[in-house]
């Protein structure tokens, strides 16, 4: 079934919508909430909660792409549950393992200025990844907003997890430089 066919059956309030999308995308929504959490249960929990939310936004919401939709709801779900979450099983996860590859580049506060400079860093960090070849921004990308493991990574596009490494070490020092220019550091 098509995207445009499940939002359809989100939109006439049909539940067979939530066994569509678990067929379509349970496997891209579990994997995302398992990267950020390194647990199956919590994962699975994660996922459930997103085909209620996705239930209960869509309608009013008609998403245009309904895979980045759901993505990104699984993706915000997970990372609130592993907040919640007790510092051990924090430890053991890609995303804090993403994060801190990434803190000599962006330090997270809490200061009132630094939230209102959250949407012109998100501009900048987008104008540098549209600056990089295709290889260092997919591979960027698949490391830091999808949590890929390095391994995985080296998979998908063939190389040695070194290299992985090594672009990725290369991409956040670019980042860094870049974000000292426009004086985000």
């Amino acid at each position: 079934m098509e995207d445009h066919e499940i939002v359809a059956l989100y939109w006439d309030r049909d539940e067979n919508s939530i066994a569509q999308t678990q067929r379509r995308y349970g496997g891209y929504l579990y994997k995302i909430a398992f990267q950020i959490l390194a647990d199956r249960l919590d994962s699975e929990e994660s996922v459930n909660e997103t085909y209620w939310r996705a239930w209960n936004s869509i309608p009013p919401h008609r998403p245009g792409v309904l895979r980045t939709y759901l993505g990104k709801i699984t993706r915000q779900l997970s990372i609130d549950r592993l907040r919640s979450r007790g510092r051990e099983k924090r430890r053991e996860s890609e995303y804090a393992l993403s994060l801190s590859e990434l803190e000599e580049c962006v330090s997270a506060g809490d200061t009132t200025q630094e939230q209102a400079d959250l949407r012109l860093l998100v501009q900048s960090i987008e104008v540098f990844l549209s600056t990089l070849p295709p290889e260092a921004r997919t591979t960027f990308v698949g490391r830091y907003y999808y949590l890929d493991p390095i391994r995985d990574i080296a998979g998908y596009y063939g190389m040695s997890q070194s290299k992985v490494k090594s672009l990725l070490y290369r991409t956040r020092q670019g980042l860094k430089k870049h974000l000292e220019q426009e004086g985000f550091l």
